[in-house]
């Protein structure tokens, strides 16, 4: 029940006891509607306390595992965050921009996307006048490029052509990812094609909203204030809850890796690995390695500056901290959004990265991060009454 039911509920009970104290009593009703007044704080405090705790808790972020909620995702989004919304008139100004390098490997594999507004992208005549949906992400390809890039080239269009886009976004993109992985076993006709497979990690930002989609081990990380806050968890099998999910499904983790053969536990693709995923064949459950995405939502608030997302090559020398610290200053430099991404890219080789390596960062500013300044805490220094003695015999000669 939210705040306004709960009053209005209080309301009715008030009227109702000062009518029967009327009829009981002969009218003599104000000490009753004084009392009834005391009863309504009682049936309207509990609520708004609740809603407060909720919005301190939910404001930020709010995660989702399989399935979301039911509710459409925008009326979630307004519900949950009404009163921040009051006190700022914050609109993301969204610059975005992307680098890739195939690093030490022979081959690149990773792929990328950046629409700005997906109906306008399809041609959806009929969405245009609402709110544009962006969309970014990252795909991360193993045992060749063709999962990356088919998934790349069709997770877009799938998102856009589901019935509950723009509506329901949180079961769209989780569908989306499903359908995208299914279609690609489709449409494998070499062996060399349906051998491989890829991460994904996709950002859908509405409005103040912002939605992530992960599958794999690339990672979003959020910059707020300066501070790296991660978006997303790495689905690798050294992680608890995936390795309890994956035995759950009959799977195992051998010396690191998912029944000894991949080193994530979600991905697109990948059907020519026996055992792994859901065929159709065996009851009670599909295999261990699943296309679904872990979901989390967020409202932008003025103090997120930049999403930082990348495949895995990058969190492999740079820490989320240490990539916020770096792409900061970058733009605090040239407040060039792609121009950082290539110098991210072109570090990540400095410190030794030997995968391929891609990355998107999306800036929610038009003007460059402010400086920080940390305060400076006083140090208390000591010294022992021998070392006293010391400096003392020394001064004296």
């Amino acid at each position: 029940m939210c705040v306004q039911d709960a009053e209005s509920v209080a309301q009715e009970v008030e009227v109702e006891e000062e009518e029967k104290r009327m009829l009981k009593n002969g009218g003599g009703g104000g000490g009753g509607g004084s009392s009834g007044g005391s009863n309504n704080k009682k049936q309207a405090g509990p609520c708004k306390h609740t809603q407060m705790e909720n919005w301190e808790k939910d404001s930020s972020f709010m995660a989702s595992g399989v399935g979301g909620n039911s509710c459409p995702l925008e009326s979630i989004c307004e519900d949950r965050v009404s009163a921040e919304r009051k006190m700022t008139n914050f609109v993301p100004a969204l610059r975005s921009g992307e680098w890739s390098d195939i690093g030490g490997r022979p081959e690149m594999e990773d792929t990328y996307v950046c629409i700005s507004d997906l109906a306008k992208k399809f041609g959806c005549d009929d969405l245009l006048t609402q709110e544009a949906i962006s969309l970014y992400g990252v795909f991360d390809g193993h045992g060749g490029k063709s999962a990356a890039q088919f998934v790349r080239d069709h997770l877009p269009r799938i998102i856009v052509e589901d019935a509950d886009f723009p509506l329901e976004l949180e079961k769209v993109i989780t569908r989306s990812f499903v359908e995208a992985d299914a279609a690609f076993a489709e449409s494998c006709s070499s062996g060399s094609t349906i051998s491989s497979g890829t991460t994904a990690l996709t950002a859908m930002i509405f409005g103040r909203s912002m939605l992530i989609a992960n599958a794999g081990d690339c990672r979003a990380v959020l910059s707020r204030s300066g501070v790296a806050i991660e978006l997303s968890m790495d689905h690798r099998p050294c992680s608890i809850i995936e390795r309890l999910r994956v035995e759950s499904l009959g799977g195992y983790v051998d010396d690191g890796y998912l029944n000894g053969l991949l080193g994530v536990t979600r991905a697109l693709g990948d059907w020519h690995l026996e055992g792994m995923k859901d065929t159709g064949e065996k009851e009670g459950g599909g295999g261990p390695l699943i296309a679904e995405p872990e979901l989390k939502l967020i409202t932008l608030t003025h103090e997120d500056e930049f999403l930082i997302i990348g495949c895995d090559g990058i969190w492999d020398v740079f820490s989320s901290q240490n990539a916020v610290h770096f792409a900061r200053r970058r733009l605090q430099q040239h407040n060039d959004v792609k121009q950082c991404c290539k110098e991210m890219v072109e570090e990540a080789i400095k410190r030794g990265a030997t995968d391929n390596l891609t990355v998107v960062i999306v800036s929610f500013h038009s003007e460059p991060p402010p400086s920080t300044v940390v305060p400076r805490g006083r140090v208390r220094r000591s010294i022992s009454a021998e070392g006293l003695q010391n400096l003392r015999c020394l001064l004296q000669g």
